[in-house]
């Protein structure tokens, strides 16, 4: 049996933002930033210091450790220990930072503001300052619906990310999965969930009554496809409406649905349907109903993905002998083969910036996560475990989410992993349990006005 027929087996078997206002930023002389795509990059020591809380709770607080994980987790800032801080959080609001005090504890970044609530809303202000410039930065005021304070923290994590490396963020966001418990087997129990990006509120969007996976988000971030079980034991598409927390079934297909990804207008969903041993690519059209045979099933062709400009689909084949990665027109047309190293392809996923294609690789029994350009070149494994698999972009292109599995003394756990394109910086997201099947969304929704 090959392998892409085995993973098929195992498939069978297992802010809302009121106001964003730029306030007075001073213009940087001789910049601060960081270049993020070389292999070997410096973190930037930066001071987060706890924000004065006029509403007299404890948000300050909480929001200074927010904006710490994120920044932090994505490798390329340093937070300083909040025990060596010199200066009092209240004079740096009233009389401006002792840069010198700053630059003693090699803080090339300070992050300060204020926080208070007023009419049902949770308001801050924020500097970023450049100690060895003395320089400020960037400043904004943000405000967002109390109940969704911690949104707070990650948009400002990703506008002092966007300030110091040019690109945006990617903590202002949801992840998807499938948190997995009890017993390998038949009885394991898989619900689909989301979360923030930090492993907070989360919220099951399925009882685990029905085996669920995949989970893929739509671009508008308003749905999740995902596969469930619930129908006769055949797995079957199904869609997830975030605003109304309502699910419906796609369609009822002849034998089992595999991989469902969006198209990036989300009007369309592209996905394998298997028929007598072999699964070909369709395209369903979600307003008309309209369903298109991209491949013919005479071998195994899944895990279609569209390019970000909806143009292309990226596909695992074993039409050549074993899994490889092909790429085709939308239409199916000009079908040409991109992977050409050793061992077995699969699970490509188009970056959203289009210049890479992340995928799972099995060599010599080891597996590998591992990102190539669009034509196949440049191949690079960017890590490798007992079992890595099921690579998903953070929608700047940067990060790629993925499933890991380690065993020990007969145990067997997984858990979702973040890397960055440079192999360099790895961390595991907070999952309440074991998890599986991430997914990411789009930035939740913000808006911005200059002064």
């Amino acid at each position: 049996m090959s392998a892409l027929k085995q993973v098929c087996k195992h498939l069978l078997a297992t802010v809302v933002v009121s106001t964003m206002v730029v306030l007075a930023t001073t213009p940087a002389q001789a910049e601060l930033e960081v270049t993020i795509n070389q292999g070997q990059i410096k973190p930037t020591p930066i001071a987060v210091t706890a924000f004065v809380d006029k509403s007299g709770q404890t948000f300050g607080q909480e929001l200074a450790a927010i904006i710490t994980y994120d920044l932090q987790s994505s490798g390329l800032f340093l937070p300083v220990d909040p025990k060596a801080f010199v200066q009092d959080i209240n004079s740096i609001n009233t009389m401006g930072p002792r840069f010198a005090d700053w630059r003693i504890l090699n803080a090339q970044c300070l992050l300060a503001g204020e926080v208070e609530q007023s009419g049902g809303q949770l308001i801050v202000r924020f500097r970023l300052f450049d100690c060895f410039r003395g320089t400020q930065m960037l400043g904004l005021e943000l405000a967002v619906d109390e109940k969704k304070w911690r949104r707070l923290g990650h948009m400002i994590a990703d506008e002092v990310y966007k300030r110091v490396t040019g690109e945006d963020g990617y903590f202002n966001t949801m992840i998807s999965f499938i948190e997995e418990s009890g017993p390998h087997g038949r009885r394991r129990v898989r619900r689909l969930g989301i979360m923030d990006y930090d492993g907070a509120n989360v919220r099951y969007l399925t009882d685990g009554k029905h085996m669920v996976l995949t989970p893929r988000f739509s671009s508008n971030n308003r749905d999740i496809a995902f596969l469930s079980f619930e129908k006769g034991g055949v797995a079957q598409v199904f869609l997830y409406n975030l605003a109304n927390g309502t699910k419906k079934l796609l369609g009822q297909f002849e034998g089992m649905s595999f991989a469902p990804r969006f198209s990036p207008d989300a009007t369309k969903l592209v996905m394998s349907l298997e028929k007598a041993g072999n699964s070909a690519i369709y395209i369903k059209d979600l307003q008309s109903g309209a369903l298109t045979a991209l491949t013919e099933h005479t071998c195994i062709d899944t895990s279609p993905c569209f390019s970000p400009d909806g143009k292309e689909i990226v596909f695992t084949s074993d039409r050549g002998g074993n899994e490889q990665i092909y790429v085709m027109n939308a239409d199916g047309s000009n079908v040409r083969r991109i992977s050409f190293g050793g061992g077995k392809y699969s699970q490509p996923v188009w970056s959203p910036r289009g210049d890479l294609i992340a995928f799972t690789k099995l060599q010599l029994g080891q597996f590998y996560i591992g990102v190539m350009s669009p034509d196949g070149s440049n191949e690079r494994l960017i890590c490798s475990d007992y079992l890595v698999e099921a690579p998903t972009w953070s929608p700047n292109g940067r990060v790629i989410l993925y499933t890991r599995e380690r065993r020990s003394k007969g145990h067997r756990f997984s858990k979702i992993c973040a890397i960055d394109v440079t192999g360099r910086t790895k961390c595991e997201l907070k999952t309440p349990r074991e998890a599986t099947d991430a997914a990411w969304s789009q930035l939740l929704d913000k808006s911005i006005t200059s002064n």
